[in-house]
């Protein structure tokens, strides 16, 4: 019998790499999402005859949306650290209470296997280097503080008829179908290729774990096919390596076709500093990422090229939330603001 997978947040950065792979494997999947970024990261497989996409609110979902699903992949907040800055309490209602909401949904719904996306972000500053799962969480930003909260909320819950863990992403890059130009890796090779310049953010000192958006959603599918007992209650951290924020920039610019110059960006320290241990998801569930900045960067420097990416408004999460919220009726601060509307695939339809 084939599985079915829900997935909040499939419309997102890692959403629609996820959504694919799921296809790729023969699952029918429900894609839920409110597509604030539009649903043009999912068109490709809108006909598709084993996905469905349903626009849901988390504020608001109940458990019938789950009640066909054997595993649950939540992804859907507000996605980094200055976009949780924007309106604490709207962070809070969606990456908290919201993700909160989604794991009692699914529980209550007979979902067997729930798979939380966490952020290395809850590890914060001034630590020690390689730091385990185990380490203390010192959550810096308002977007992790929500993260561990959430995190421990659903962690919690887990027991013999409801697998939960956690998968702690680290700094996510990559081609997306919702491409994100506000990651590091990102950001700094469309600078480097439209710009000739490679900015640094503070003294470029500070540590960023990194994993190829690829890479995560094959975590996500190893996590998904793991034995309940070596996963069960657990957080694992997922990343291929950690890198000081200027040798990033040094990978960046090796890989970039073109010359560039990096510079650094005026202002004051990045506080967000952690260097992370990855080899708990390798024992657990055999997850070891294999895709590189360098391969990321000419992928992406060649899909520009090629104009089948571009530099849009939609590719900066902070600024396109910013004009969401500025308009009235858009939906974010609306714990309500739609009801469940189901789009059936074509072959359904008939």
């Amino acid at each position: 019998m084939r599985r079915k997978i829900a997935v909040t947040g499939a419309g997102g950065y890692i959403g629609s790499v996820l959504i694919q792979r799921l296809l790729e494997t023969n699952s029918c999947i429900k894609a839920v999402d409110m597509f604030f970024f539009g649903e043009t990261p999912l068109s490709r497989h809108r006909t598709h005859p084993s996905l469905e996409l349903i626009r849901q609110d988390i504020r608001t979902i109940e458990p019938d949306i789950f009640e066909d699903c054997d595993c649950v992949i939540d992804l859907a907040a507000l996605s980094n650290d200055p976009s949780g800055d924007l309106d604490p309490e709207l962070t809070r209602s969606i990456n908290e209470r919201g993700r909160m909401r989604v794991a009692m949904a699914a529980e209550r719904a007979g979902v067997r296997r729930y798979l939380f996306a966490s952020s290395c972000a809850v590890y914060g500053a001034g630590q020690d280097m390689h730091l385990s799962e185990e380490a203390p969480l010192r959550p810096l930003t308002v977007y992790a503080q929500t993260c561990a909260r959430a995190e421990e909320a659903v962690l919690a819950r887990n027991g013999a008829r409801f697998t939960t863990a956690a998968l702690r992403n680290a700094t996510v890059f990559g081609l997306s179908p919702r491409m994100r130009f506000d990651l590091v890796v990102n950001q700094m090779t469309l600078d480097a290729h439209a710009r000739g310049r490679i900015t640094v953010a503070g003294d470029g000192t500070q540590w960023r774990p990194l994993v190829h958006v690829r890479d995560v959603a094959e975590a996500f599918l190893l996590a998904l096919r793991a034995p309940r007992q070596a996963i069960g209650g657990h957080a694992f951290n997922i990343g291929a390596e950690n890198r000081q924020v200027i040798d990033i920039a040094r990978a960046v610019k090796r890989a970039v076709a073109a010359p560039s110059l990096i510079t650094f960006a005026p202002g004051g320290p990045d506080r967000r500093d952690y260097h992370v241990a990855f080899a708990k998801a390798e024992r657990s569930f055999g997850f070891t990422a294999g895709l590189t900045i360098g391969e990321a960067v000419v992928e992406i420097a060649a899909a520009i090229r090629a104009k089948r990416l571009s530099d849009t408004p939609a590719c900066h999460t902070v600024r396109w939330y910013r004009d969401l919220l500025s308009r009235p009726g858009h939906g974010l601060r609306l714990p309500d603001a739609l009801p469940a509307e189901t789009f059936l695939p074509a072959a359904a339809t008939a």
